[in-house]
């Protein structure tokens, strides 16, 4: 089930909401379980076949959390629980998401294994992290193991951000379970949040995807050169609209059922290093790696070779945490060249800003691009494209008619990757007339715009296509 579509927003959402403020209001176990209920149904919808996978996660982790903690309260040593959760957890996420890949990989070198078919359950990367940080944080004796199994997998299955992140802590979330406080403040700033985040899905990442889909549905080879940058440059907006207009939708979403997750996104292409564009880019997963692989492998407290290695690790996994494919993985050590350039050999530093800004949204729209590449093959030929060296040329009316039909769109795309809101509201808040309740003014027009981005947001809905988010396949 999809945020962005009607069956959601007009039938699930409202009768859950009227459910947990109506008829189990001031009820919080029975919220509770009612919202896990709701979130299994949620989850299960249109694919029930892998609800079994998702309470088998439940079930295991809520197993290993008592079994560590049991250790703990012994003062026994927790490395066996740690070992053995984590080597559940990566199996299964291993035989639904690495195995055919790894399958295939050996019959190149000439075997013939029989390759079975496996479908991937959707955000399984997503709830196998969360899960399994919990087990961590445990045995780390940094929480308390969840006596309830129905409270766990609240924590787990939550439908917000269950698909797709952000990646929420247990340590962060514990207490919530049973002492939040539901309020109009954070219901009415949920809807907000909620309705900026499907405007950026609607009317940002879908404009861009009808682009991306034409450009690298296309043989490289066929494209111009022109039409390669804009193809590469839509799927930057796109992804980055796409996953941070989920997360702002989950956050809202959270608000209104009175939790609150941490921020996933902090205006990522208005940094000046890759390394300052991944603390602003997907915080929860490179906070996820930093604690749980960074740090436990030594971290910045070892000697710089040790550090380079701890760097490199983190970004091999980081790059097949994305998916099971050689493109994610150069993507991977990519970032780690240039982080391991920034870090030790002073790569940018020096530079002038705008420089610096030019040079990181380069690399980031080049990384993208592999990204989204399916195969090593296609990728360099894209890239030959795109420095002019496939022969295609400069002239293509096909392009001309893209950037006019989606110039709003990437102007809007533009101006929204920088943290123009903020700026805008430093200003007004020097901006004293008299005579005129600026607050209360500023309070009113934002209402009305947020009441017309979301009639705009149906409008593309009733008349627009089937769209799901990219990382959903994550």
């Amino acid at each position: 089930m999809l945020f962005s579509s009607a069956v959601f927003l007009f039938t699930f959402l409202p009768i859950v909401l009227a459910i947990y403020y109506i008829f189990l209001r001031g009820i919080r176990s029975a919220q509770n379980h009612f919202l896990l209920v709701a979130s299994l149904f949620f989850y299960g919808w249109g694919e029930p076949r892998f609800l079994p996978v998702m309470v088998l996660s439940i079930l295991m982790n809520y197993l290993f959390g008592r079994w560590a903690y049991r250790c703990r309260f012994r003062k026994e040593p927790v490395s066996l629980p740690v070992t053995v959760a984590v080597a559940c957890n990566l199996a299964l996420l291993f035989v639904f998401k690495y195995l055919v890949f790894t399958l295939e990989s050996v019959n190149s070198l000439g075997l013939n294994i029989l390759v079975p078919v496996i479908e991937l359950p959707i955000g399984i990367s997503f709830f196998t992290f969360q899960a399994l940080s919990y087990v961590l944080d445990v045995a780390a004796g940094r929480t308390r193991a969840q006596r309830s199994i129905l409270d766990l997998g609240l924590y787990i299955a939550f439908f917000p951000q269950l698909i797709a992140g952000p990646i929420v802590k247990y340590t962060d979330v514990a207490d919530q379970l049973h002492h939040r406080k539901e309020t109009w403040g954070d219901f009415s700033a949920g809807c907000s949040r909620f309705l900026i985040g499907l405007g950026k899905k609607v009317l940002i990442a879908n404009q861009m995807a009808v682009v991306v889909k034409y450009v690298f549905a296309t043989d490289p080879a066929a494209l111009s050169t022109p039409m390669a940058w804009l193809g590469s440059l839509c799927y930057t907006f796109q992804i980055y609209y796409d996953f941070s207009g989920y997360s702002d939708m989950a956050i809202g979403l959270g608000k209104m059922f009175g939790f609150h997750f941490l921020e996933n996104f902090d205006h990522p292409y208005a940094a000046r290093t890759i390394t300052e564009f991944w603390r602003r880019w997907h915080i929860s997963l490179s906070t996820w790696f930093r604690d749980y692989a960074y740090i436990p492998l030594g971290g910045n407290r070892v000697r710089r070779k040790q550090r380079i290695r701890n760097l490199l690790v983190v970004w091999i996994l980081t790059g097949l945490w994305h998916g099971a494919n050689w493109t994610f993985l150069l993507w991977g050590l990519f970032y780690f060249l240039f982080l391991y350039l920034e870090k030790f050999q002073h790569l940018a530093r020096g530079w002038p800003s705008l420089l610096q800004r030019a040079y990181t949204l380069l690399v980031v729209n080049f990384l993208w691009m592999l990204f989204r590449s399916d195969t090593l093959e296609y990728a360099w030929g894209f890239l030959r494209t795109m420095l002019g060296f496939n022969g295609t040329g400069t002239a293509d009316p096909t392009c001309g008619l893209f950037l006019l039909e989606n110039a709003w769109v990437l102007a809007l795309a533009l101006a929204f990757s920088f943290p123009l809101a903020s700026w805008l509201q430093e200003r007004l808040d020097t901006f004293r007339p008299k005579g005129i309740d600026l607050p209360l003014l500023w309070d009113l027009l934002y209402a009305l715009g947020l009441a017309a981005l979301g009639t705009v947001c149906v409008c593309y809905l009733v008349k627009g296509s089937y769209n799901p988010f990219i990382y959903f396949r994550f």
